[in-house]
């Protein structure tokens, strides 16, 4: 059996758990038994973490697959995939580690599942270095369903560093096969929107010092739209800890979104949370891309998986994209190419992400 594993060398390119997600995910949809050595290797503590784990367990669960080396700071795994099953399967990081990214490694192979899913997912819901639960369901969800799937996500409990405790419920049926997409044309910024939120012992004036500041940023920019960000307070029974932040989402004339996002900590001024975030969705708005640079590698694995070709225009090509396109490269029959976007104003620095998807097919429906 051995000498049929994919070997994964887990500390290249961007060296962090994406490298577990897609390759994990890609096994367990193509039935291909896999070793990832020197797992995060770059990375100041090696190794698995809690999120990484229970995010592994899970892919085990969801396909009766057989996993070793599947403990804390282990910095090498063999995985064997079984066959996808629906149902209910719970993921609990027990830390704040991040539910949207346990949802990421999950969700492409529920799609394929033999029947529908729901996924119980527990721990940080906006946590550092992750997408927040918020850009999930605001930018991530409505574009991903452009590939001919839908899902719902409830978010029961929000959770925040360092103690989690968040919830988020995940229903899904599967699909036959996933189409191609095509972003390409950006159009124009029609809305801008979002919330500024603060929970457990924050006052709610830090969420509107937030919005107000992010407002008075993009002004500077884009002078003649009206921009809706709303301060919220969590409810208590709603939310576990003392959590803030703010997400920024902007809207244009062909249904792209590209967001802006930032969360408050101990001794971080929130003013300088909201022109942060602000700052990060102008600058995903220069680019003039259709999607933002925390939506790019999300999307490779579903065009690798997809039948037919699809394009998305992009800004700079990050680290965790390439990543992504070389193991889903590395695994699938999928072929990337990524191009210099013409473009007729010199000030754009865009590409164009083409995949020729792979076709896979749910072998259950």
């Amino acid at each position: 059996m051995d000498g049929d594993r994919v070997e994964i060398d887990g500390g290249i390119m961007e060296g962090g758990g994406q490298i577990l997600r897609v390759s994990t995910a890609l096994s367990c949809l193509l039935g291909l038994p896999l070793r990832v050595r020197r797992i995060r290797a770059g990375r100041s503590q090696p190794g698995l973490r809690p999120q990484h784990l229970s995010g592994l367990e899970m892919i085990r669960d969801l396909c009766e697959g057989k996993l070793e080396g599947g403990e804390i700071g282990s910095t090498e795994i063999t995985f064997t995939p079984g066959k996808i099953k629906g149902g209910t399967h719970i993921a609990d990081t027990k830390t704040a580690g991040s539910v949207c990214l346990l949802m990421q490694v999950a969700m492409p192979c529920v799609l394929f599942a033999a029947s529908p899913s729901e996924l119980h997912l527990k721990g940080g819901t906006n946590a550092e270095m992750a997408p927040q639960i918020d850009y999930t369901v605001m930018v991530f969800k409505p574009i991903v369903e452009k590939f001919n799937f839908t899902f719902n996500c409830d978010i029961k409990k929000r959770g925040y560093y360092p103690q989690g405790g968040g919830e988020v419920v995940v229903q899904m049926s599967p699909v036959k096969e996933l189409s191609p997409i095509n972003l390409t044309e950006r159009g124009t910024v029609t809305k801008i929107y979002g919330r500024a939120f603060v929970a457990g012992a924050l006052p709610i004036k830090l969420a509107k010092d937030m919005s107000a500041a992010a407002v008075r940023c993009i002004r500077k920019e884009i002078r003649d739209l009206y921009i809706n960000i709303q301060p919220v307070r969590e409810p208590d029974d709603q939310a576990f800890g003392t959590g803030s932040g703010i997400i920024i989402v902007a809207e244009t004339s062909t249904g792209c979104l590209l967001a802006g996002s930032s969360l408050g900590k101990r001794g971080k001024n929130s003013d300088k949370v909201g022109i942060e975030a602000a700052e990060i969705l102008l600058r995903n708005l220069k680019h003039g891309g259709t999607v933002d640079d925390s939506l790019q590698d999300q999307l490779i694995i579903f065009m690798a998986l997809a039948k037919g070709v699809s394009r998305v225009k992009s800004g700079p090509i990050t680290l965790h994209t390439q990543t992504a396109i070389h193991f889903a490269e590395q695994l699938t029959k999928a072929r990337f190419t990524v191009t210099k976007s013409e473009e007729e104003d010199p000030s754009k620095d865009s590409y164009i992400i083409e995949c020729q998807g792979m076709g896979m097919i749910n072998p259950h429906l």
